[in-house]
């Protein structure tokens, strides 16, 4: 189901409820003012829409309906099921979550809810039929979007009794769960499935196998709550699209298995303006986030300048918010969106920004907002709909990050995110695009698959990185891959026997984690960071770069075996981009353009070509052949400079 009709959707979260009524009419006005074609309405309104139990308000919201369609913006309509009434915790406690030393998670604040509550669910679905029911045949709605930012985890007694329904489901008998989690080590074998609980506060390490299990299981629960409330609204309206939003490589939901439940694949970014690598932050969460759609995706949340909730919360510098809002459309998106439309004056958000903030229409924020709406506009009927190409898979698992995040584990400095970023960014700033992928997905598509680190694989996952070398691909892996199975069981030899084959690797005989800022020397001038290993090398290999140095000196930190190249440590940036470069050319995958200036980023998008201008200088860059920047109209020839945070998208 498509999004959108040849444009990109341009708004954010509205919520009226916070105002007085009159207020409603000037930010419609201001709405269109600033090229506004979408609002969310209803995300966190249950208590305005079910004040008491079983009470339903619904005219403030007929009205808001009636006035976004009046003056044609098209209306995202959220179920409110992320943050209950009070009067539910107060009336059914059973509908809080617990942490992990039982503590009760009360209301007043948001996502107090139990995944696996019979009475929360009850509620939330009766809320839902009745939203569905009402506005299915409502001329605004364009989208729903069930709940917000799913991020429960409950260890409470409901949440156990779900947890073994689970663990039964999955093994079927107590012998199959206890050879799974390997309970014959510390004497915690189970004899009945009423001595199962969720990972509550240990004495001392907790099973890494059963905290595995509690992670898929979370996400599972939070799935299920989609999914009914997701039925009830497409039974009402078939043909409108439903999303959920996403956050930016949120580790508690299995984000591939979550995108093939919905219409529209929607997230929530929010760099740090102060980040020197924000855009590079910015740029991963863009892919992953269009290949989890298969193409185009929704940018749900944005902030329009600072949030609340870091440490120091830094404004936008000027032109910043329009430069990452073209980044997102270049990577892929057909809707840009924030959160929120006008900044709250009361309650936890009143310091984060929104589109119309405290300084009101003559402030800097909106006046960008209006650009950036106009801008959108411009080029929405040129790129709406259109596919980013790429020729290389970044392969990435929520399973294998749970697996790898343990206790117990042989260095605690090892965080699969920032592995997962350092390797991104080193086909970002060498200006090569690139898909992720599922360990298990079809790779015939990509000349290169990356694989920054993949603790846990199938059997299923390294068959298939076997199939796409041998079918003529190139592969690069780096370190603490293949080591465990789908139980988090330690595969012989410390790394699957297929994979040492297929890199040239005799025997791994050591993992050698590196202390914070320690680095290892390699032949070339590689540096390496974080980890190293150490790797006998069967002789098969037809090149190697060696450690220099220290205990593993003479011993390959790379190897390569015909298209497939291991690296047993995290190579230093200004080492890893080019090796992945050189490695990318091998392969036959071209950087976008040759010869950009520090800081620009270059991305194709259908037939436009986006250049980003991440620095505070202005730069020029070198173009082939004749274009017209459809932001200005200009025709461009040659080469075309580009502002201080400056941007031009170029149509042959």
């Amino acid at each position: 189901m498509s999004m959108t009709r040849n444009r990109i959707l341009f708004g954010g979260d509205y919520n009226p409820e916070q105002w007085p009524e009159e207020t409603w009419y000037d930010d419609v006005r201001l709405m269109k003012d600033a090229g506004v074609n979408s609002v969310t309405l209803g995300v966190f309104s249950w208590a305005k829409l079910e004040p008491h139990p079983g009470a339903r308000e619904f005219g403030w919201l007929d009205r808001l309906m009636d006035l976004m369609h009046d003056h044609g913006i098209g209306v995202v309509l959220a179920t409110p099921t992320a943050s209950p009434p009070p009067w539910m915790g107060r009336l059914h406690p059973d509908t809080l979550p617990r942490d992990e030393d039982g503590r009760t998670e009360w209301w007043g604040g948001r996502q107090h809810f139990s995944h696996s509550s019979a009475t929360y669910r009850r509620y939330a679905a009766a809320i839902t039929e009745d939203l569905a029911a009402r506005y299915a045949g409502h001329p605004a709605l364009t989208l729903w979007h069930i709940n917000n930012e799913y991020c429960t985890y409950d260890h409470g007694d409901e949440a156990a009794a779900s947890f073994r329904r689970w663990l039964r489901d999955k093994y079927g008998t107590l012998d199959a769960l206890n050879t799974a989690w390997g309970t014959a080590f510390w004497s915690q074998g189970y004899d009945s499935w009423d001595g199962i609980l969720p990972p509550r506060r240990a004495h001392y390490l907790k099973n890494p196998a059963q905290v595995l299990d509690f992670r898929r299981f979370t996400s599972d629960m939070l799935l299920e709550c989609f999914l009914a409330e997701r039925d009830i609204v497409r039974r009402h309206t078939p043909h409108t699209p439903v999303t959920t939003n996403f956050m930016p490589l949120w580790s508690g939901q299995d984000g591939w298995r979550w995108a093939e439940e919905e219409d529209t694949v929607s997230v929530d970014l929010y760099p740090d303006p102060r980040d020197p690598l924000g855009a590079q932050y910015g740029a991963l969460v863009q892919d992953l986030t269009r290949s989890q759609a298969r193409g185009p995706w929704m940018l749900m949340e944005q902030a329009a300048g600072p949030v609340n909730w870091r440490g120091v919360n830094h404004p936008k510098p000027r032109g910043l918010g329009r430069l990452w809002s073209l980044q997102a459309v270049a990577r892929g998106a057909d809707a840009v969106c924030y959160f929120q439309w006008r900044q709250s004056r009361q309650g936890a958000e009143k310091f984060h920004s929104g589109m119309v903030g405290h300084a009101g229409e003559e402030g800097r924020t909106f006046q960008e907002i209006k650009q950036i709406g106009a801008e959108l506009h411009t080029i929405g009927d040129e790129v709406a709909g259109t596919q980013v190409p790429a020729g290389i898979a970044v392969l990435h698992d929520w399973h294998s990050w749970w697996a790898t995040d343990q206790d117990g584990r042989p260095s605690t400095h090892v965080d699969y995110p920032d592995v997962l970023r350092a390797w991104h960014r080193a086909l970002w700033e060498a200006h090569l695009t690139a898909d992720f992928a599922h360990p298990e997905h079809d790779l015939t598509a990509y000349r290169l698959v990356v694989v920054p680190q993949l603790y846990l694989l199938t059997d299923t996952a390294i068959d298939n990185l076997l199939a796409h070398v041998s079918g003529g691909g190139t592969l690069v892996c780096g370190f603490l891959t293949g080591v465990a199975d789908e139980d988090d069981r330690i595969r012989p030899g410390g790394m699957d026997a297929r994979l040492r084959e297929l890199f040239g690797i005799r025997t791994l005989h050591e993992w050698w984690p590196l202390d914070a800022g320690e680095t290892v020397e390699c032949g070339g001038g590689l540096r390496g960071t974080l980890w190293s290993e150490e790797i006998e090398a069967d002789g098969t290999a037809d090149e190697t770069v060696p450690y220099q140095g220290g205990e593993l000196d003479g011993l390959p930190a790379v190897l390569r075996r015909g298209r497939a190249w291991y690296v047993s440590t995290l190579p230093a940036p200004e080492a890893l981009r080019p090796l992945l470069a050189r490695i990318a050319a091998g392969a036959g995958v071209r950087p976008v353009l040759d010869g950009l200036p520090a800081g620009v980023e270059a991305v194709r998008r259908g037939e436009l070509l986006f250049l980003l201008n991440h620095g505070r200088e202005p730069v020029t860059v070198d173009v082939p052949g004749p274009h017209r920047d459809l932001l200005t109209g200009a025709t461009v020839t040659g080469r075309i400079t580009l502002g201080r945070h400056g941007a031009a998208v170029l149509k042959p």
